[in-house]
């Protein structure tokens, strides 16, 4: 079949390999006029390294893997930890932060020449029972037999099949950046996360010196910017004990970028006829459980498994999002419910030991990977 995939990011991408694989022909069509170079990093965890695996695609040599994820006070008191390297022992797949440039650049190397097109923005679509036609905004169109909204957060493609107004603005908003700092931190396989009064604050080491930083506040969309953001981080979070303070000492206003957390409610049926979704695009959720890259990659998986062979190929795209509903739901609802995730390590800290939180979290977050080859 000839599959038309709208977007270039990470759910575009992988769904191109993931299709090419499964022996269609892919054109992917991005509004950017080039790779996308922006974003700061993303954590891999094993579930989404088992898809890279099963796609093609190696993480060595690039990003820094983490072994643990603790949670502390303001103060620097510990509250709860768990052990991320038990789940790598378990299913093969290490938990790995890395940039999201990096990862762009791994999914989109060995793509055949002339998949990805650039500096074309979709304006809108039509189908008919045998085919699906993409517009864009230079006056050009393409027509497949399916096509793959994977345009994000502001998904056009989504507008068209649910209209407007249907994501919506949740609590918290995040100033973050991925800055070169020389704390001991940054050379670990360490991963903080740290919340009080004022907010919350994760550091996750990225590799190559660089540490990805973020402070997470409540958040409007109409709430005005301030004119120096770090100048604000400081007055709120440079009181809390190390390294936060070294932290904001050592970033730059020019690292630092804002993004609103927003969600939608999924929907058991996310498609229409011959169009689809994936990532963000089907699925908006706060950043709380760090899976929003990782769902987006079981996704394209996913829906590569469901083409994969003969039949109805509307029925293949209800089948895709039929096996995706359960997980997705209860991972998005999670993200929703708990827009401060941080209120919870010092309940589960009481009432379970590390080792248990360990054995939970490798089943919540690694399903996909002990069935992955």
């Amino acid at each position: 079949m000839k599959i038309l995939v709208i977007g270039a990011g990470v759910g575009g991408l992988a769904a191109a390999r993931a299709l090419l694989a499964a022996g269609h022909e892919v054109r992917v069509h991005e509004q950017a006029p080039g790779p996308r170079t922006g974003g700061k990093a993303v954590l891999i965890w094993s579930n989404g390294n088992a898809v890279l695996h099963d796609l093609g695609i190696t993480l060595d040599g690039a990003g820094n893997r983490i072994d643990r994820i603790d949670a502390l006070t303001p103060s620097g008191r510990l509250r709860t930890g768990q052990d991320i390297a038990h789940a790598a022992s378990r299913y093969g797949f290490e938990t790995k932060a890395i940039a999201r440039r990096d990862l762009l650049g791994r999914l989109a190397e060995g793509l055949p020449e002339g998949v990805v097109r650039y500096g074309v923005a979709c304006t809108g679509l039509t189908q008919d029972g045998d085919s699906v036609t993409a517009s864009f905004h230079d006056g050009s169109t393409a027509t497949g037999d399916l096509l793959v909204g994977a345009d994000g957060h502001h998904s056009a493609v989504r507008r068209h099949l649910w209209g407007e107004g249907t994501v919506r603005p949740a609590t918290f908003g995040t100033w973050q950046g991925l800055s070169p700092i020389g704390i001991e931190l940054t050379g670990t396989h360490r991963h903080l996360m740290i919340s009080g009064r004022e907010g919350a604050c994760g550091l996750m080491p990225a590799g190559g010196g660089l540490l990805q930083w973020w402070f997470d506040m409540r958040w409007k969309p109409g709430d005005p910017r301030p004119a120096s953001p770090l100048a604000e981080l400081r007055r709120r979070f440079g009181h809390w004990a190390a390294p936060v303070p070294q932290v904001l000492a050592t970033a730059a206003d020019e690292d630092v970028e804002f993004f609103g957390h927003h969600w939608n409610k999924v929907r058991k049926v996310w498609g229409e006829g011959r169009v689809t979704l994936v990532g963000d695009a089907a699925h908006t959720m706060p950043p709380t459980l760090g899976q929003g890259a990782n769902q987006t990659l079981e996704d394209a998986w996913v829906l590569g498994r469901a083409l994969g062979g003969e039949g109805d190929p509307a029925a293949g795209l209800r089948a895709y999002e039929r096996a995706r509903y359960p997980q997705i739901s209860l991972v998005s609802r999670m993200a929703r419910r708990n827009p401060a995730n941080w209120r919870i390590p010092p309940l589960i800290g009481r009432l379970f030991p590390e080792t248990a939180q360990s054995a939970m979290l490798a089943r919540f977050s690694n399903r996909l990977a002990a069935e992955s080859p």
